[in-house]
């Protein structure tokens, strides 16, 4: 009998001829995958009132929180078995205003938890949640399909809504990102309107009489809220009306609002420093995110730390900034650092094989696309690739749509270029970090002119000469997935000799009514509502035309995912069975939107590495 599949796998399924093992390869010379997935990830970190304490969360089998003495001392693990979390969507844990408790999200619940140790208790069916002093929360709450603020008392968690009295102000809608005044008697937030999700606006409601008042708004301009001055008379706000996400300040009464950068940059997070005069910042432009001051009074900004990926900076009690970090080179971990000083590692969980092994570089360059627009990409070139020996490469499109490649640690990149691959990594249009227009420019194009990007990219490839463009893969998860499908059906050049789809798309249309509300929205945000579009989800949806398909595919997914539905494999996959294609396909029972756990994340890898070197190698 063949031997059972681990827990951890679903469907273990193939079409078309068998890929074998190749069992003449040896191991890469410095880089394991089992090193690559037990890298833990600190992250999401924030500072305690007092500015002595950090709480962060860290990724490995589970996404718990720990405690962390920024004076030193070992950090400490304040949860346990909290589900890991896809770092790109989890909420920070917060610090009641005494510190003597952190508030977080899990599992559809708020939860408080003593910072003295104990038991978390549950509080309420709710999510994002914001301290008011330390008795009271803010939380996230759906109803009617609408994300609503409420007010909780810890002890007694009874949600009154937040948001009571508008007065010619749209409701249908959902309220995002609250922060709460140093006062704790208003509650800053963005709403975000039904009827035009490009739409962000920055509200306050006052917490006593609920009254609501909009300090911004324009038709298709996002704006959010940051952060409240020390003295609580202006909020931080990053609007994206000049076309990047600059730092503007409104006053909280209406007599000021100003533009505070000019930057060209995405101002995405900031808090005030405690004497009003400058906030702390990361600035992101192509891919990376620097850690930065400006001043409030003539919007100066100062470079304090180059990225990588810096991410929520806060202030230490001594006027040292606590951020977490990341860079091509540099697994991820929490930092300190001094205004005029060097960034300090407070905390690097990395094992030491990964922290000491080589990293290659990637050589950061533009290539042109279909209509002449220039794409930014990566490209890790490995040290056995020559003119004589050119190496198979695989073109690594992004998640998202609206995310990037640049600044941060990659290491199955960096595994799969130890094993002698070329790994270029694009931002096709509709990435951050080039400005609101080319994060646009997929709009009511998805999935056909971002695939001509990734078309593009094989094209350049074989204008490298140490790069063999008879032998390019593709491969992506979740947006990058549905692009590498895509650039198997819609090419009738064939570039690539495989494609991989990892948590993937196939069918617009059918995804957009499977996937959970935040994705719907993000879909008709860039398609519009499929009622008015249908043509054009059409044209975005592979499953159609899969009997063009040629190449093989490895497709994998996880049960419980919701934001791309497990059906969309098992509609691929029911119809390249039809069609007599061949393909690999393998799920994960244990998986969402993300393969986190140890488990299944070394298994696909595995089962990629494989599959390319079978196809490519």
């Amino acid at each position: 009998m063949p031997e059972p599949l681990p827990v951890w796998i679903g469907k273990d399924e193939h079409g078309g001829i068998p890929r074998p093992a190749r069992v003449d390869l040896r191991p890469t010379p410095s880089w394991r995958l089992e090193a690559v997935v037990a890298t833990e990830r600190p992250r999401s970190p924030a500072v305690s009132a007092d500015g002595s304490s950090v709480v962060f969360i860290q990724d490995r089998d589970t996404s718990d929180l720990w405690l962390l003495d920024i004076d030193g001392g070992p950090p400490l693990r304040l949860t346990t078995g909290r589900d890991p979390q896809p770092y790109w969507e989890d909420t920070q844990p917060v610090f009641s205003r005494d510190g003597t408790q952190v508030a977080y999200a899990d599992d559809g619940w708020v939860y408080v938890v003593p910072t003295s140790g104990g038991p978390p208790r549950k509080v309420v069916e709710a999510g994002s949640p914001a301290w008011i002093g330390s008795d009271r929360l803010v939380v996230s709450i759906e109803r009617d399909r609408c994300d609503r603020l409420a007010v909780v008392t810890v002890a007694e968690a009874w949600p009154q809504r937040l948001a009571r009295k508008h007065v010619d102000l749209e409701t249908h809608g959902d309220e995002q990102g609250a922060i709460v005044s140093p006062d704790g008697s208003t509650v800053a937030y963005s709403f975000v309107p039904h009827s035009d999700y490009s739409r962000s606006e920055v509200r306050v409601a006052d917490v006593v009489d609920g009254k609501v008042r909009a300090l911004t708004g324009a038709p298709g301009i996002r704006d959010y809220v940051l952060d409240w001055s020390p003295n609580g008379t202006t909020l931080a706000v990053a609007s994206e009306s000049s076309g990047w996400f600059e730092l503007h300040l409104f006053a909280v009464d209406g007599s000021e609002a100003r533009q505070l950068t000019t930057a060209e940059a995405d101002f995405v997070e900031a808090r005030w420093h405690p004497d009003g005069t400058r906030l702390v910042a990361t600035r992101g432009r192509a891919g990376r995110f620097d850690l930065v001051t400006v001043a409030v009074a003539d919007g100066i900004v100062t470079d304090i730390a180059a990225g990588g990926v810096f991410g929520a900076p806060a202030w230490a009690a001594d006027g040292r900034i606590i951020a977490s970090y990341e860079s091509p080179t540099e697994p991820p971990e929490l930092r300190i650092i001094s205004e005029g000083g060097e960034p300090v590692a407070i905390h690097s969980p990395a094992p030491l094989s990964i922290s000491r092994a080589p990293h290659v570089v990637a050589h950061e360059l533009t290539y042109t696309t279909f209509d002449g627009r220039e794409i930014q990409a990566f490209l890790y070139r490995p040290a056995t690739a020559s003119t004589e020996h050119p190496a198979p490469a695989v073109v690594y499109p992004h998640g998202g749509p609206a995310d990037c490649y640049g600044g941060e640690w990659d290491g199955h990149a960096q595994y799969f270029v130890d094993k002698g691959y070329a790994w270029f990594a694009i931002n096709y249009r509709g990435s951050t970090g080039h400005g609101s227009d080319f994060e646009r420019a997929n709009h009511g194009v998805w999935g056909v002119d971002d695939t001509k990007d990734c078309l593009a990219a094989a094209d350049y490839l074989r204008t490298v000469d140490w790069v063999d463009g008879d032998r390019l893969g593709i491969f992506g998860s979740s947006y990058g997935s549905y692009l590498a499908l895509l650039a198997v059906t819609d090419d009738p050049d064939h570039r690539f000799r495989c494609a991989i789809c990892k948590y993937g798309d196939c069918d617009a249309l059918t995804t957009w009514a499977q996937a959970d509300r935040a994705g719907g929205q993000m879909q008709m945000r860039i398609m519009g509502h499929p009622s008015a579009n249908r043509e054009d989800y059409i044209a975005a949806s592979p499953v159609h035309r899969l009997d063009a398909v040629t190449a093989p595919i490895l497709v994998a997914h996880g049960h419980t995912d919701r934001r791309v539905p497990f059906e969309q494999s098992t509609e691929l996959v029911a119809e390249l069975s039809r069609l007599g294609k061949t393909y690999e396909y393998v799920t994960y029972p244990t998986e969402g939107h993300g393969f986190l756990r140890v488990g299944p994340q070394l298994d696909f890898y595995r089962r990629l590495e494989g599959f390319l070197d079978w196809y490519l190698l």
